[in-house]
């Protein structure tokens, strides 16, 4: 054999090695639990002695806080930015929210996070809130990526019945899969959600990794009638608590501590928590002093949930696992929320290099063993629609523009910092005992000293400079002065140039803002009454023997109402899992087929037509090519 033949065999052995020790190597868990409008200031880690979250800070202390991580101001946005690794801008999800009866959803040309965990072998569960769009099922999170859904689809819901109220609707909206899930209706949805967590960790066979996101209601407020809910015996136990409606937001936090506790205590309990990633992160920035009618604490940020301000961008989030190199610390890498796609499926064994052309950066190396992060700017958001844009480079910030006429750009408490810390708290918690099973609790005097670390302060020194974006951009060096108190732009006009071209480069790139107008047809009370009347028709039909004829309105091309899926798919007793679209061209052939192999409906002929819904046996005009289809069928 010759020493080049001597070599390349080595080699093949080598890398045959190297690939069977890999492939033993078991993929890591990965649960993403998400807090709706949590703010920076509500959780104890930063500094806060009002409102205990000891599950939380267990976590925090015994892994990494992030303290430079950032989000994207408002829910759909930064949900859009973690699942696909992309700005806002980037995937037309820069305005706003997706409310019930818009027909819209993050684009499906976007691969989305849970689809390429589950090539990777993945098991995937979404519980609780979606937000990217359901007015089609294709938009839907069963076919997005997720093996199981049990939650809502809409931005918000009552934590108790589970109904959702947006510009005078009110609908129910709380799913099994695809299914709705009635069965539910009163159990309070924090629990809900941690109940069919735990269950999914129980249950979850350990052959496969899984990849569980627990995305929570709270703490964002629900509806007219009662915004905050949380049970009573909690609400009393804040009663020092100046303010009602913080005393009800306090408990809420209550219950979503609780909540992450038991997701540990269950992973530990499956022999999980030792192969796992626990990401816990907020959507935005708080909604404080009364702004969605919450009762949050960004404390000491400047400004609220949907602003651009460190209050409402920078994200109260913590990361940890067994398999970091350098922890418990601290962690000050620059963070954006479209990191997670990369970093992810970096930590599952992913080739980052595959995901094409996204804005977020693999963090996981960095994190892991506390290198230098390669992200060095952050576009925060451009909204031409409400006229507001900020990015950060390195450490300056640059604002041009605001949301509201400059109303909530100020300061929110409180700042929770009366009374005292009862670190013994942390300890005790379920996620402490679960972590100290494992060797992985740090001492007190560490704890204590990491949450003083991770607590904002404001820069007492500076000279504040005041701000007025309407007028004029605002420059910030945010390493210096954290709070946004002292407007640079005139001092460094150098450096203020500079940012506002990195700006308008991004904005080159940016695609238009997809937000439509409401479909009237999406509103559940349009809903309601066609049921009814097509439940009537089909038990009149089926009581005379007689076939039905079934007019189906709205299901043509510019109005892609759900009534011709859902209502008819219910009434028909067509099953929900069926992956065929009936919205828009075709509808009608989409329909005769499942009629043609649907027992239930054999007996139905169905017509389509522009107009409406008509009753049993009244006749209808301008039928169109499918009056000779539909009539083959005789009475």
């Amino acid at each position: 054999m010759s020493g080049g033949d001597a070599g390349m065999s080595r080699f093949t052995v080598l890398l045959t090695l190297l690939n069977l020790c890999w492939a033993e190597i078991p993929r890591p868990n990965i649960v993403l639990i998400i807090a709706d409008d949590l703010g920076w200031n509500d959780v104890g880690f930063h500094g806060s002695n009002q409102i205990p979250t000891p599950n939380i800070d267990a976590l925090a202390c015994s892994g990494l806080v992030l303290q430079n991580y950032y989000v994207t101001p408002i829910c759909t946005p930064s949900r859009s930015a973690l699942m696909t690794g992309k700005y806002p801008i980037h995937t037309g999800m820069q305005h706003s929210v997706i409310y019930g009866n818009e027909p819209r959803g993050l684009p499906l040309s976007e691969k989305l996070l849970p689809e390429y965990l589950r090539e990777l072998g993945y098991r995937t569960h979404l519980v609780g809130k979606w937000h990217l769009g359901s007015y089609k099922r294709d938009y839907l999170p069963l076919n997005r990526g997720f093996d199981t859904h049990l939650g809502f689809w809409t931005g918000k819901i009552d934590l108790y019945d589970h109904t959702s109220v947006e510009f005078g609707s009110w609908g129910f909206d709380f799913r099994r899969g695809f299914q709705v899930a009635h069965d539910l209706f009163g159990v309070y949805a924090t629990d809900i959600y941690t109940n069919e967590a735990v269950k999914l960790i129980r249950d979850h066979d350990r052959t496969s990794p899984m990849f569980l996101v627990v995305a929570h209601s709270a703490v964002h407020s629900g509806n007219p009638y009662e915004f905050l809910r949380a049970p009573d015996a909690l609400v009393a136990n804040f009663s020092h608590i100046p303010h009602p409606q913080r005393q009800k937001f306090a408990a809420m936090v209550t219950k979503l501590d609780e909540s992450v506790g038991k997701v540990v205590e269950a992973l530990k309990q499956s022999s999980m928590l030792e192969n796992s990633i626990v990401l816990f992160t907020t959507d935005n920035g708080g909604a404080a002093a009364g702004f969605n009618n919450n009762a949050a604490s960004n404390y000491p940020l400047k400004g609220v949930k949907n602003t651009l301000w460190e209050g409402g961008v920078r994200g109260a989030a913590l990361l940890w696992s067994p398999l970091f190199t350098n922890k418990p610390r601290v962690a000050t890498q620059r963070l954006h929320i479209s990191d997670w796609l990369p970093t992810l499926i970096a930590a599952a064994g992913g080739n980052v290099r595959e995901l094409g052309d996204i804005d977020g950066v693999n963090q996981w190396t960095a994190l892991s063993e506390d290198l230098v992060s390669e992200r060095k700017s952050i576009v925060h958001n451009i909204d031409d629609i409400y006229g507001s844009a900020s990015i950060t480079v390195d450490q300056w910030k640059l604002h041009m523009g605001t949301n509201y006429n400059g109303a909530w750009d100020n300061w929110y408490g409180p700042s929770g910092r009366e009374g005292s810390y009862n670190v013994d708290l942390v300890y005790t918690s379920d996620a402490g005992r679960a972590i100290d099973k494992l060797g992985l609790m740090p001492t007190r005097e560490k704890t204590l000293t990491l949450r003083e670390e991770a607590t904002v302060k404001c820069n007492a020194s500076i000279v504040a400079i005041p701000c007025q974006p309407l007028l004029a951009p605002c420059l910030f060096n945010i390493e210096e002065d954290p709070c946004e108190m002292r407007n640079l732009a005139d001092l460094e006009p150098v450096t203020l140039a500079l940012l506002v071209e990195e700006l308008q480069r991004a904005n080159r790139t940016a695609v238009p803002p997809k937000n439509r107008p409401g479909d009237p047809f999406g509103d559940p009370k349009e809903l309601g009454p066609r049921l009814h009347q097509l439940r009537r028709l089909r038990s009149d039909a089926e009581q005379r023997e007689l076939p039905l004829v079934l007019l189906l309105a709205n299901c043509h091309v510019g109005n892609p109402t759900t009534l011709c899926t859902f209502a008819v798919l219910e009434v028909f007793a067509i099953p929900l899992s069926s992956k065929i679209s009936l919205y828009g061209k075709g509808c009608f052939e989409k329909l005769y087929r499942l009629w043609s192999t649907n027992v239930v409906a054999q007996r139905s002929v169905f017509r389509m037509t522009g107009n409406y819904p008509a009753r049993h046996g009244e006749s209808r005009k301008g039928m169109g090519k499918y009056e000779t289809k539909s009539s083959i069928h005789k009475r």
